[in-house]
């Protein structure tokens, strides 16, 4: 296990009856960027907090940098750094003022408090805005001094909670270039999102749903596991051919996009692409490269894929 930051074996939360987690299998290998893709409710969130130390497991074995939780859970804390879902610095005070009060916080000495914010305000480009309050940022901006804040003692394991949920485009793009550079240095990372563009940037990819995982593995090969499943038909009236589709039993989705229509079959379908140059005669077939959302698709249907 030395090449792991996480392993997690049977990790499960409930709340009363609510299972939040169910018995899901993880592992992290260090220096990687490791995402949860997942809708609201998937149980990303309750399962970081519990990576974290920061809510007990009801059930399953975690260990996270080499310790039991939650028995070494408050040692933890101190070599990780938490980004919570929900925006949580002093949006009154300005970026340097929540710089110091946390480096406060995280027991940084007066020198290496200096050392370390001067560090991040130049990491993170925030040297301009060293003196504005945080109310006055864009989400962008706001997010850069939550990263800088999150790093700012140096933590082996940084934990993101859909760090981008309120980000534009081009902010959630060099987001992730500072993360890149952060992994590219050692830090493990783990990030939760609903961006699919995101989910792909990731070394390796967990799919939740439900409290469980229901896929595992790195973008690329989640996406080539459903080489010949996809198939993309343009022409007309494709809304009464996705109405028709549907109703099949080996078709899982029919999602337009635009002037095509993308058909993704379950696993046990024969001949897809022939399959639909019967039921679509009139319109232009072609097997099309499979994406995340088709991926999540597969992983969320039922069984069915």
């Amino acid at each position: 296990m030395s090449g792991l930051a996480i392993s997690a074996r049977g990790l499960t939360r409930r709340f009363g009856e609510l299972t939040a987690v169910d018995h899901i299998d993880l592992s992290v290998e260090k220096g990687r960027i490791f995402g949860f893709l997942g809708p609201n409710g998937s149980g990303k969130t309750t399962a970081i907090r519990m990576l974290c130390g920061l809510l007990t497991p009801s059930d399953g074995n975690v260990e996270v940098l080499g310790r039991r939780i939650p028995a070494d859970a408050e040692p933890l804390r101190r070599e990780i750094g938490y980004m919570t879902q929900k925006f949580s610095l002093y949006t009154d005070l300005t970026t340097l003022e929540n710089l110091r009060f946390m480096a406060r916080v995280y027991g940084l000495g007066r020198g290496e408090r200096r050392r370390r914010i001067d560090e991040v305000l130049e990491q993170f480009a925030l040297t301009e805005l060293r003196g504005r309050q945080l109310q006055a940022m864009s989400g962008g901006q706001r997010q850069r001094v939550a990263l800088a804040v999150a790093t700012l003692h140096r933590p082996t394991l940084l934990f993101l909670d859909e760090p981008t949920s309120a980000v534009d485009p081009e902010n959630r793009r060099d987001f992730w270039e500072k993360l890149f550079d952060l992994s590219e240095a050692g830090t493990t990372i783990l990030v939760s999102t609903h961006y699919m563009d995101e989910a792909e940037r990731c070394h390796r990819l967990a799919i939740l749903e439900r409290g469980r995982v229901r896929r595992d593995d790195s973008p690329q090969a989640l996406m080539g596991a459903l080489d010949g499943r996809v198939v993309e038909v343009s022409g007309s009236d494709l809304r009464t051919l996705r109405a028709q589709l549907m109703v099949r039993p080996e078709v899982v989705s029919a999602a337009q996009q635009g002037s095509r229509l993308r058909v993704l079959f379950d696993a046990g379908a024969e001949a897809p692409l022939e399959q639909l140059h019967s039921a679509a005669q009139g319109h232009t077939c072609q097997l099309a490269r499979p994406n995340l959302e088709d991926v999540f698709m597969a992983a969320t249907s039922g069984g069915r894929a």
